[in-house]
């Protein structure tokens, strides 16, 4: 593109970017000065410079390069609507996301973080997450880490890109990164379906790990590597999975493909009670699960929450001693 085109291209992305603030804010978020101030400034565009979207029989990739001016202008209002973005597919699978605007700011605000606080991103995505939490932080007090070299790779160029330099590192994230631990949060953007217990070792007592578990968000408080408990935020997340962990059982369980024979067609379009089938899959049959569902009418994701001791970690609902409670998957 042209340096003129260049400039109506940054014109029209502050006036975007503005725009998606104000959704966000709309919708009870970015009470926060800081992290509302961060949204404001990280140019989001500049971490999806090419995104899929899709389409009958695939995705239809979009991109700042475009020699459409058409496509370019799809491209930007894409990037900055509040919805999720596929920005790698291998084999029609898809690999990586940037996560939908709003959730990152719901996941952020409710980390906690405090000015010092330093912090662990599982999943590198691209970039975009790591830059926001660089921000409000400092790029020396956050660390992102992804498995897959060619994300973290690109990551890294979209944070310089942007102005932002925090430590992107190329491993396994179930084994968080030792080498800069202890950390006061770790915020996972994959989805899992047991806690690294790594994860546990590397926070520091009273930190927190937040992290997308079934199809809820988890707050779990660190009391020390042998104990931590907390419970979901009452909202569903729906993550691209932890990808080859140590450990069976990060990958989430397809609840799409239980048995849902004698649950009503209503129920199985409940939110809620996928994310009570995604949370005990393994342990409790779809029958089971809508009888606990009517028995203790309609929980929601708060209601639930989950405990890690020693070596076992549970899943409960109202209590952590209480009648309800499964091994999480990948536990015995």
């Amino acid at each position: 593109m042209t340096e003129a085109a260049d400039a109506r291209t940054e014109v029209a992305a502050a006036v975007a970017r503005a725009a998606l603030v104000r959704t966000i804010a709309t919708d009870g978020w970015l009470a926060d000065p800081a992290w509302r101030a961060a949204f404001e400034d990280v140019p989001r565009h500049l971490f999806v410079p090419y995104y899929y979207v899709p389409v009958r029989g695939g995705f239809e990739r979009l991109s700042s390069g475009d020699p459409d001016p058409g496509v370019r202008t799809r491209w930007l209002s894409g990037a900055y609507a509040d919805t999720p973005l596929a920005i790698r597919v291998r084999d029609g699978e898809l690999i990586s996301s940037s996560s939908q605007p709003s959730l990152m700011a719901r996941m952020l605000e409710s980390l906690h973080v405090r000015d010092g606080d330093t912090v662990l991103e599982i999943g590198a995505g691209s970039g975009y997450n790591a830059a926001l939490l660089a921000h409000r932080l400092g790029e020396d007090r956050v660390t992102t880490v992804d498995l897959d070299p060619e994300i973290t790779e690109s990551a890294r160029g979209h944070l310089a890109a942007a102005g932002y330099h925090p430590a992107v590192v190329t491993g396994d994230g179930a084994r968080g990164c030792p080498s800069s631990a202890p950390f006061d949060r770790i915020l996972a953007t994959c989805a899992l379906t047991s806690v690294p217990r790594d994860w546990l070792e590397q926070c520091r007592p009273g930190g927190l790990v937040l992290a997308p578990l079934a199809t809820g968000l988890l707050a779990l408080r660190v009391d020390d590597p042998g104990h931590a408990e907390g419970r979901f935020l009452n909202t569903p997340a729906y993550f691209v999975p932890l990808r080859d962990g140590p450990e069976p059982g990060h990958r989430p369980q397809d609840t799409g493909r239980t048995d849902v024979s004698g649950v009503p067609q209503h129920v199985l379009r409940h939110e809620p009670f996928h994310f009570l089938l995604s949370l005990t899959a393994g342990r409790l049959n779809a029958r089971e699960a809508y009888e606990l569902w009517q028995r203790e009418r309609h929980p929601e994701h708060a209601r639930f929450g989950v405990t890690v001791r020693g070596a076992r970690q549970w899943a409960w609902l109202d209590d952590p001693s209480g009648p309800d409670a499964w091994p999480l998957l990948g536990d015995a």
